[in-house]
């Protein structure tokens, strides 16, 4: 009988979207060192939705941030398909993000003087895409806020302020889409509507990695990780 172990090995390593390697960070503080992070290694291939669950304070900002390419680590190692991004120069790693990673956030860091369209158009900017309009058009439609297109956000409901910056989020078609307590404003209804547009998202072969306190937005995930104290159990 055939040896399918190393082709099944292979095909599982070519579809890892985020690989963190024994990751650290450290901050300076009034009185020595904090150690937000220590030694976290974590995966999340194609297709994957990941939930880390812990309390505030128990590093899953700080491990997000760090895995987006936004926060540079102490020690260990980030790849983003394949690249490590902390080696680029900062304009490099910025469009590197602008075309791999889409952020969600709890309080949605819409801009307040653009209208709906242009605050999901806003991440193109950097990718120079021609296909961004036709593509805002669609998420608009998909996530129910096409009549909303020229309103700004202080006209918008908590629900469609989130769902805004979801679309805006995937307007680029990233390979990784990292979420920081995304439902966290919202009520249940509207939580479960951009926790399951992310599973969608996984099922389309992208790569969710979700930080949240909350157990009902985990539930959605496929694989469920906690931290504590800077390290993952």
């Amino acid at each position: 009988m055939r040896d399918h172990t190393t082709n099944m090995d292979a095909s599982l390593e070519a579809s890892i979207v985020l690989r963190i390697t024994q990751l650290g960070k450290v901050f300076a503080g009034p009185s020595g060192p904090v150690e937000a992070l220590g030694d976290v290694s974590l995966t999340v291939a194609g297709g994957e939705f990941v939930a880390v669950q812990g309390a505030s304070g128990s590093g899953k900002t700080t491990l997000l941030l760090a895995a987006g390419a936004l926060l540079r680590p102490t020690s260990g190692q980030v790849e983003l398909n394949g690249q490590n991004p902390y080696v680029l120069t900062p304009e490099q790693r910025s469009r590197f993000r602008a075309g791999h990673v889409g952020f969600v956030f709890q309080q949605f860091h819409l801009l307040p003087y653009l209208n709906v369209e242009d605050n999901i158009r806003l991440s193109a900017l950097a990718v120079s895409d021609a296909q961004a309009d036709p593509r805002a058009l669609e998420l608009m439609e998909q996530f129910g806020l096409s009549h909303r297109r020229d309103h700004l956000p202080e006209a918008l409901s908590v629900g469609e302020r989130q769902r805004t910056a979801l679309a805006r989020a995937l307007l680029n078609r990233p390979a990784l889409l990292l979420a920081d307590e995304p439902t966290g404003n919202l009520d249940r209804k509207n939580a479960e509507a951009v926790l399951q547009a992310m599973k969608d998202f996984a099922a389309g072969g992208g790569a969710v990695l979700l930080v949240t306190h909350d157990a009902y937005a985990a539930e959605f995930a496929h694989r469920r990780l906690r931290m504590e104290h800077g390290r993952m159990l």
